[in-house]
């Protein structure tokens, strides 16, 4: 069975030149089977409706692998934690802010229990020594609490556009892996 890959954004987006965008433009090249989901009022997420969007995409799509970013990590702890979902076969989470996050705009989304649940099979969390939404403290305290692998990235930033992250051939091999 081909994978089918669903790519979550942050807030803002992830538009071109982003890694998402051209990871979405990548896998569609090769006829790979792909959604890049828009959420509404990015600008201004509102947890409740990007969970009913996102739900929705799940329900119709049936992703293989999902490779969120952002506060797309928040979202997917949240939807893992209020409904059952079909096991999937890689779950990227890549960059997620802290769970202290106190941007207003974000605010809706906390608090979040972290997930007892991934519902993958394989797990990846994706850091920056010098993410400035989290700590590497805070990063090492989430990959403990999900037991899952950590990959650190040295000097990424926020693993975004800003911080060079246009393509990323290797988000794209560990997807193909």
């Amino acid at each position: 069975m081909k994978q089918k890959i669903l790519i979550l954004h942050g807030w803002g987006g992830s538009d071109f030149p982003h890694w998402q965008s051209w990871l979405a433009a990548e896998i569609a090249k090769d006829y790979g089977c792909v959604s890049f989901l828009k959420f509404s009022s990015v600008d201004f997420p509102q947890k409740d409706v990007w969970m009913r969007e996102l739900i929705k995409e799940i329900e119709e799509f049936k992703p293989t692998i999902v490779v969120c970013h952002s506060i797309a990590n928040i979202l997917w702890f949240h939807i893992c934690n209020e409904i059952e979902l079909a096991e999937i076969e890689k779950l990227f989470l890549v960059a997620p802010p802290s769970f202290k996050c106190d941007i207003k705009e974000l605010e809706s989304f906390f608090p979040c229990e972290i997930p007892s649940n991934l519902y993958a099979k394989e797990s990846l969390l994706l850091t920056s020594t010098n993410d400035p939404y989290i700590s590497r403290d805070e990063a090492a305290e989430l990959q403990k609490a999900l037991n899952i692998p950590m990959k650190v990235l040295e000097n990424a930033g926020h693993i975004n556009t800003k911080s060079g992250y246009g393509e990323w051939q290797w988000i794209l091999e560990e997807i193909k892996r």
